[in-house]
């Protein structure tokens, strides 16, 4: 499935996300990667306040930005940009009037959470009829949606755990009531999460109806729609990466061993007290289960090109609950989802290019349909 040709690869990164700093440093190695395969990468940023660049090196602009330590006169903005020091992604230079991109022969959007993994910006590719990496407009939005997905799950047959929906307004409106509604349906301990946020971010344990006002207040900040999960008694968190189209594969699965009580934003990025574990310590028949559930799970929302899929493991009853499908994981070379695929018999170089491969082909199956009548 490699690449027969070198070819012209815009990369997408940054965007309107907590997950910005994420999409930074996940770009930097599919760049490196694509760059030594001998493709052409046109890299495009996306400011945390939605502007795009295209001049200079976005990314180097957008990691320094992103650090706070840009300087009004750097090498990373031409002293003829117009720039406005009151904010410190004004210092970035807005693109001239005119300006186009080169030519493109398909696109990376390696954009993590809203804004970006939602379907907005496939949405965006759709209408340009540009051939991009990864689920289609249906997948991202989804998957993107942890209240919606579950319906889904639910549909395929897929088990979950125990979950009510509690929406920012509804909160502020009658929170006392808000409470009442999910102590009538659950039990604790829970999680609380935004729905449409990744990473972790947002998200709390509660183990009391005090904690779980907070938890909720914490989620509302990030999305109107907040998701209470009921907890899994003694879990092990499993991970697979799914890779494919209509044909798919899923790699071995991995475990991991959270620094802290779960496996939060501090724990993934921040700190190094969590322990992977690939290939996770399964027998034979629950790999085959986690694979199996895994691939059902992408197929159920119609993806394509890329998924990890993660689940939580009763480590006593032996039950596996599938706990979130993220269509556009991590991407460092440290991240979950290109290391099980490296245990699996597949390098980081290879993997991207074989992504690249899949969105060529997803496209020219699209370019068949009938756009006329």
């Amino acid at each position: 499935m490699n690449t027969r040709r070198s070819l012209r690869i815009g990369v997408i990164f940054g965007g309107r996300s907590s997950e910005h700093e994420v999409s930074l440093s996940s770009a930097g190695n599919v760049i490196d990667a694509l760059q030594k395969a001998g493709h052409t990468v046109v890299p495009i940023g996306i400011t945390p306040h939605g502007r795009w660049l295209t001049a200079g090196d976005p990314l180097r602009r957008l990691t320094f930005a992103t650090n706070g330590d840009v300087p009004v006169h750097s090498d990373l903005v031409a002293p003829e940009d117009n720039l406005v020091e009151t904010d410190k992604w004004a210092l970035l230079p807005r693109p001239s009037r005119g300006q186009q991109l080169p030519d493109i022969d398909v696109i990376f959007p390696v954009l993590h959470g809203p804004f970006g993994e939602d379907g907005t910006v496939q949405g965006l590719l759709e209408m340009a009829n540009i051939p991009y990496v990864g689920c289609g407009v249906l997948g991202s939005a989804v998957g993107m949606d942890k209240a919606v997905v579950r319906q889904i799950f639910t549909a395929a047959g897929i088990r979950q755990t125990p979950a009510c929906v509690v929406m920012r307004k509804a909160w502020q409106r009658e929170p006392d009531a808000a409470i009442a509604g999910v102590e009538d349906e659950l039990s604790y301990p829970l999680f609380v999460k935004p729905a449409n946020m990744g990473s972790s971010v947002g998200v709390s344990k509660a183990r009391t109806r005090a904690e779980l006002g907070d938890a909720i207040d914490i989620a509302c900040r990030y999305d109107r729609k907040v998701l209470v999960e009921q907890a899994v008694p003694n879990a092990r968190e499993i991970e697979v990466s799914v890779l494919g189209n209509e044909e798919v594969i899923a790699s071995v699965p991995g475990e991991i061993i959270p620094g802290a009580e779960f496996y939060d934003y501090a724990a993934k990025y921040l700190d190094d007290t969590s322990e992977l574990l690939i290939p996770a310590p399964l027998n034979p028949e629950l790999t085959a289960e986690v694979q199996e559930i895994a691939m059902r799970a992408f197929r159920a929302i119609d993806g394509s090109g890329l998924a990890r899929v993660d689940f939580l493991l009763d480590d006593r009853s032996g039950l596996l609950y599938l706990n979130e499908l993220n269509t556009m994981p991590g991407f460092t070379r440290i991240s979950m989802y290109p290391k099980l695929w490296e245990a699996s018999g597949i390098s980081y170089a290879e993997l991207v290019d074989r992504l690249v491969q899949l969105a060529l082909e997803r496209y020219e199956d699209k370019q068949q349909n009938q756009t006329t009548h």
